[in-house]
């Protein structure tokens, strides 16, 4: 029986913001903690909870882990070199993909009801 992607919500912030990073297309770990960084203004994001949630993420059916293509691996290899052979590269899964709109849905709709009680000014003002 097919999952409901909804049963998997409210994600965690660190767990929605890596599968939009990787709604973009696969990208190897430290691409990704890069992106993270940039995004949120937070840095120091530790490589053991890191790596955990991306686990945790993999158990989920959430991304896979995949080969990349020459010229994601030769760009790999040009950020940061020697240990570009060892990069480990994942992808969004369709379930992924499916949690992600979920989640985004479900934020758009606090969004909304936001708007409605006016905690936030009505969109084009």
């Amino acid at each position: 029986m097919p999952r409901d992607a909804r049963d998997l919500l409210p994600l965690k912030p660190i767990v929605f913001e890596i599968l939009l990073v990787l709604a973009e297309g696969e990208r190897h770990g430290w691409s990704l903690v890069r992106d993270l960084e940039r995004r949120t203004g937070r840095a120091g994001l530790l490589p053991g909870n890191f790596y955990r949630i991306l686990k945790g993420l993999l158990a989920e059916d959430l991304i896979e882990e995949v080969e990349p293509s020459r010229a994601l691996r030769q760009r790999g290899v040009a950020d940061t070199g020697a240990n570009a052979e060892r990069r480990q590269y994942f992808q969004l899964t369709r379930f992924g993909r499916e949690v992600a709109r979920a989640e985004a849905q479900r934020l758009e709709a606090l969004v909304a009801e936001s708007r409605g009680k006016r905690l936030l000014a009505a969109r084009g003002r």
